[in-house]
């Protein structure tokens, strides 16, 4: 979903665009809250209203991953990125691991 099929998908479905704004948290800037809220929309017709929390849950994963760097085990990440295929995070930052940056001190 590119951000006018976005855009277009919220004024089709406003109630249900209506219901994805109450999920914003409130620390959540702009950047970070139109992206999660991308991955919400592409996936919330897979989850019935019990796995709401399985969603958002899996959602906040996402964004903290691309957002913050946070690391997971590799089933869940692998599981998160298929869910956000396609979705396009402009200026994500680049983390790199202690190993790496250890392995970079060291060939000095």
């Amino acid at each position: 979903m590119s951000t006018l099929d976005v855009v277009d998908f919220i004024q089709q479905n406003r109630a249900l665009a209506d219901q994805v704004e109450t999920f914003r948290d409130y620390c959540e800037n702009e950047k970070h809250w139109e992206a999660r809220r991308e991955f919400i929309l592409r996936n919330i017709n897979d989850f019935n209203e019990e796995q709401r929390d399985l969603l958002l849950s899996l959602s906040m994963v996402w964004a903290n991953n691309v957002f913050m760097g946070c690391r997971y085990s590799k089933e869940l990440l692998e599981k998160v990125q298929e869910m956000a295929e396609g979705i396009v995070v402009e200026n994500a930052p680049i983390f790199k691991t202690r190993d790496e940056i250890m392995k970079k001190q060291q060939g000095r």
